[in-house]
């Protein structure tokens, strides 16, 4: 015998998509408006499926959605209801109650610490515009060979299976680590082995890694000044103190670190190319930390993110590759070289060391991604990325040779550029006349991601300057944009 449609049932529109998709969005549709009110019963999947003229598996599909997300229920013998509290009400007081309970929990509740990182987070957003001409950080993620990436990784796919399900390795995964050793031996002069190498998510994970093994609240750490803006937040969000050290064309300035601050426990350094300055870290600089480090017990931190981007003339050797002692931890990053969202770097770590920051990465995310490690892998060992270092470096002197000859042109009344040999920003100084705020209010009017010199300073720096990144421009844009800069200066 035909079940009897209820009383009252909406008439239901079906859009686009698969039909049992369609089903399930129009009754849900019909819940949410009103149209059908808690405890209604709905028609037989039978019955509906003749009144839609649609398939009874396609009602039976929209059905079962239903009561899996708690708008339905079924009771036995007596048919399918609408449920008396539906998800979407949940949902909405949820949000209600976080709403109020956020607006009015005391700042006293959160730790002093992140409270002092998020003054730091604060004053770097209103210039965090990744998306923007002139940003900085960014490489040339127009050459990025996403059609051969495409068919590594969907190699690495199809002979993922068993992978997929046993790979666990908080170290990384081994053929990727093993070529990072090479790479890393041959171009940096690194005195490594791969069970050294701990595969890691950029380098703010690898310095959040260090604090965590190395560092303890109230120890002292040494931060160019300026210097990067993320390690300083990174290490005052673990109650570190942060000592600045002045920076200058040999580098940071070692001398007056061991005379103010004789006690730190870490260097951060970026001595193949300063952030965000751009300049070298001197040979006797880098015996003289060494040395100092050794006989001090200090750890240094070496931040190597930019060492493939130099265009002439070689870089000095890594100073963990100088390092008798034991002493330096190395980060490297390929966000750089890739794109941004390229979330693969990695440590290098003294043999002493490495248990302790295995432990480290595994409570803090068990381990990185398989897929792309094992396609970095793959890329790396067919020579692939030899290739496309040689590409963007290329690419990047041409780009950066645009930019320096088209502030040159068109705007050197305003900027002096700081020649460099190496990177993918420029720092320019601002002529007189000109202030930071200036420069950086009328570019944004012009959509312009130029950052502020400040951005990463400690204490005041005795010059006002900005920061132009190139890398992700092609000449004819930078030299296009520089001209509207100009205009818009005017």
């Amino acid at each position: 015998m035909k079940q009897k449609k209820p009383a009252y049932f909406p008439n239901l529109v079906l859009e686009t998509g698969p039909i049992g998709s369609q089903v399930y969005h129009a009754i849900r549709k019909a819940i949410l408006d009103g149209r059908l009110t808690s405890g209604s019963r709905l028609p037989s999947t039978r019955t509906l499926a003749e009144m839609m003229s649609i398939s009874r598996n396609s009602v039976i599909a929209g059905f079962e959605r239903l009561i899996d997300e708690g708008y339905l229920l079924t009771r036995r013998g007596a048919g399918t209801f609408v449920a008396s509290t539906i998800p979407d009400e949940l949902i909405q007081t949820t949000n209600n109650l976080t709403s109020l309970s956020s607006s009015s929990a005391p700042t006293d509740a959160l730790n002093p610490n992140i409270q002092k990182a998020q003054t730091f987070w604060s004053n770097s957003q209103p210039n965090a515009n990744s998306g923007h001409m002139f940003h900085i950080g960014v490489g040339c993620v127009d050459l990025f060979p996403h059609e051969l990436w495409g068919r590594l990784l969907g190699r690495i796919w199809r002979q993922s299976k068993k992978a997929l399900a046993t790979f666990n390795s908080p170290m990384g995964y081994l053929p990727l680590r093993e070529m990072i050793c090479q790479y890393v031996q041959s171009t940096r002069g690194l005195n490594c082995q791969p069970e050294q190498i701990i595969i890691v998510n950029g380098t703010q994970q690898a310095i959040n890694l260090t604090a965590r093994v190395l560092l303890k609240e109230g120890d002292k750490v040494w931060l160019d000044d300026p210097g990067y803006d993320s390690a300083l937040g990174i290490f005052t969000s673990y109650g570190i103190e942060v000592q600045p050290i002045t920076s200058d064309i040999h580098g940071m300035d070692i001398s007056q670190g061991i005379t103010k601050n004789p006690d730190a426990k870490l260097v951060f350094t970026t001595p193949s190319h300063q952030f965000p300055l751009g300049n070298t870290l001197s040979l006797a600089r880098r015996i003289a930390l060494l040395e100092w480090a050794s006989k001090n017990n200090m750890w240094i931190f070496e931040d190597d993110y930019n060492s493939e981007f130099r265009y002439h003339s070689k870089p000095i050797q890594a100073l963990q590759g100088l390092d008798k002692h034991q002493r330096v931890i190395y980060a490297g990053t390929f966000s750089k070289m890739m794109y941004p969202g390229f979330r693969l770097g990695f440590l290098v770590v003294p043999q002493s060391l490495v248990s302790a920051f295995e432990v480290a990465k595994y409570y803090t995310d068990s381990h990185s991604g398989f897929l792309e490690q094992a396609t970095l892998a793959l890329f790396i060992s067919q020579g692939h990325y030899a290739r496309h270092v040689r590409r963007i470096r290329k690419a990047c002197y041409e780009r950066y040779l645009a930019l320096k000859n088209a502030i040159e042109t068109h705007l050197s009344h305003v900027f002096k550029v700081e020649p460099t040999d190496s990177g993918i920003h420029i720092v320019c100084w601002l002529q007189a006349g000109y202030t930071e705020e200036y420069i950086i209010k009328k570019s944004r009017e012009i959509g312009l991601g130029i950052q502020p010199l400040s951005r990463y300073c400690i204490q005041p720096y005795q010059k006002q300057g900005v920061l132009l990144g190139y890398a992700a421009h092609n000449p004819i844009k930078i030299e296009r944009d520089i001209i509207a800069l100009a205009k818009q200066l005017s």
